[in-house]
């Protein structure tokens, strides 16, 4: 009974990395923390997945790569980046979120959410809020 009971635990114990391997939980690329500590919105959409959807303030839909990195870009000049501030980051294996604090030069804080999916093997920004706190 005691063979079993260790062969069954070693079936699960194997099972179990057999899973684990198959999808890796990969980490947010810190060159989107880093962009966003500087209020860069061309080095962000990089990171950019071919559509995002975008909630900023008042603007909230799913636009191109292009057209987020434009709003971004505005929603940037209109709000110097003093710092950005990481709170908080986790997933499961092919999703990753993060949530900040973006402080503004005029002192405004933002909460910053972050939505980073594996596509193509690349992780990509699928969805980015930026919500007055």
């Amino acid at each position: 009974m005691k063979k079993i009971k260790l062969l069954v635990i070693a079936i699960v114990l194997i099972a179990g990395a057999n899973v684990l391997s198959a999808h890796p939980i990969f980490d947010i690329p810190p060159k989107i923390f880093d962009a966003m500590k500087v209020g860069n919105a061309t080095e962000l959409a990089k990171h950019f997945n071919s559509s995002v959807e975008l909630v900023i303030l008042d603007k909230d839909d799913v636009y191109s790569k292009q057209q987020a990195e434009q709003i971004l870009k505005s929603f940037f000049e209109k709000n110097k980046v003093k710092s950005f501030t990481l709170l908080h980051q986790g997933g499961k294996e092919g999703a990753q979120y993060a949530i900040g604090n973006l402080e503004t030069v005029s002192g405004k804080i933002y909460r910053v959410y972050f939505l980073v999916k594996e596509s193509t093997g690349n992780p990509l920004i699928h969805q980015m809020r930026i919500e007055e706190e």
